[in-house]
């Protein structure tokens, strides 16, 4: 293998890691267009991560942190509007 051959495949990622920037870049703007309906009842949300298996991890703050309903907003709002508009994720999970 010539040097310039190596210093390419080097330097670019792999199709699979540019899937998941592009599949996190894709989580991160879906969560945007979430975050104004809790912050709009005193609440809101960060991003933690997502592992292997397509589980989002969040952290509720302000209203939705200590709320009753937050269980309920996870698995029927945040988590069913992820997973139709991002590939791969499977569940939404609160930061324990």
């Amino acid at each position: 293998m010539d040097q310039e051959t190596q210093a390419t495949q080097t330097t670019q990622p792999a199709a699979s890691d540019q899937k998941v920037k592009v599949d996190e870049i894709l989580l991160k703007e879906t969560l945007e267009v979430i975050r104004p309906s809790l912050v709009a009842d005193g609440g809101d949300m960060e991003y933690i991560g997502v592992d292997d298996d397509g589980v989002v991890t969040l952290r509720l703050t302000g209203a939705c942190a200590g709320c009753p309903m937050s269980s309920l907003t996870l698995s029927m709002g945040i988590e069913r509007i992820l997973r139709e508009h991002v590939p791969g994720v499977t569940r939404v999970q609160a930061e324990m």
